[in-house]
């Protein structure tokens, strides 16, 4: 059975005078508590600038996010869990994060790092927090991804 970061590639980038914004969800606070950590330590080694919202879940992070990219973030953090349950709710859930951060990165511009845990179980979400003894670090995977990506288009220049 593969792990899903395998082969996953180690971006590092300077993002020096770039800003960040990680939303961050609330549920699952020992998972979220790695994610930011892990978001946290790779925005520090970025260089880049940043702050950090709340939300109370991860349904809630489309909304900030398009506020952030609204207020002028050169980059957004989207950091949740969600956790299987018994009912259709992951699901929806899961689909609303992921359809939403997608569309506030096409429409607006500004990348957007996804670091929402959708997991079967809590050992999944912690195996992939950042914590100790975890085999991932989601949350400084996506800032990685959302710095590169930033500093990439900011290279761009119209033909």
């Amino acid at each position: 059975m593969r792990m899903s970061g395998a082969g996953a590639p180690k971006v590092t980038v300077d993002g020096t005078g770039l800003r960040v914004v990680v939303v961050a969800a609330s549920w699952h606070e020992q998972v979220m508590d790695g994610l930011l950590a892990g978001a946290r330590r790779a925005l520090a080694e970025s260089g880049a600038a940043w702050t950090e919202v709340r939300v109370p879940g991860s349904f809630e992070l489309p909304v900030a996010a398009a506020r952030a990219a609204a207020m002028g973030a050169d980059a957004v953090v989207a950091l949740g869990v969600v956790i299987r349950g018994g009912t259709p709710h992951f699901e929806y859930v899961c689909s609303a994060a992921t359809s939403g951060l997608t569309d506030v990165s096409v429409r607006t511009g500004v990348p957007v790092g996804f670091g929402v845990l959708t997991c079967d179980d809590e050992a999944q979400a912690l195996d992939r927090a950042g914590l100790a003894g975890s085999r991932e670090d989601k949350g400084a995977e996506a800032v990685e991804a959302a710095v590169a990506t930033a500093v990439t288009l900011r290279g761009l220049v119209p033909a």
